[in-house]
């Protein structure tokens, strides 16, 4: 079920704040990463404004969403709180297209973090998570300095969070359809 009850912790993450130092490159023929992160959550209202419009619902509430980076069609990556009592470092990573399309980058906070020292943004590992690797060094020494979680392929977290969060994309549509 897609909840939208998180706690009110807005702290920003170290290991998100190190990522937001590094420029990603789209570079690449458009092969690159799409991902440009913040230096800070969105605010919560800000984040109910954009749901609101999102969905067309606007009785929604944006707090079980920590939004933390954008792709350059305005599509956002956020932390979404589904396991409830569970602190913001162990709930999955969701991406939100300005399009429409929606999907699971990973599973917690730290998997992201080797998802991304494998070369995908948010958005390209909820919807292209079947690319090549292209591992950034930057990026992994973030993730061995910061990473609770074992080292896996990006690949293989993309699958496990996918197949965890399996109805993701049905729970968000039935907030506006």
């Amino acid at each position: 079920m897609f909840s939208m009850t998180g706690d009110d912790d807005r702290r920003f993450p170290p290991a998100l704040t190190e990522v937001a130092r590094i420029e990603f490159d789209y570079g690449d023929e458009g092969e690159g990463v799409e991902f440009a992160p913040y230096e800070a959550f969105r605010s919560a209202g800000d984040t109910t404004d954009w749901l609101r419009h999102w969905t067309a619902n606007h009785e929604l509430d944006g707090d079980g969403l920590r939004i933390f980076g954008q792709d350059g069609s305005g599509g956002l990556a956020a932390i979404w709180y589904a396991r409830r009592g569970r602190p913001l470092a162990e709930q999955p990573v969701v991406f939100l297209d300005s399009e429409g399309e929606v999907g699971v980058a990973a599973g917690n906070l730290s998997d992201l973090l080797w998802v991304l020292a494998d070369g995908f943004g948010p958005r390209e590992a909820a919807l292209h998570g079947e690319r090549e690797a292209r591992p950034d060094a930057a990026l992994t020494a973030i993730a061995e300095r910061h990473a609770t979680t074992p080292r896996r392929p990006a690949r293989e977290i993309i699958t496990e969070a996918q197949a965890e969060f399996d109805t993701f994309e049905d729970d968000i549509f039935e907030l506006c359809c």
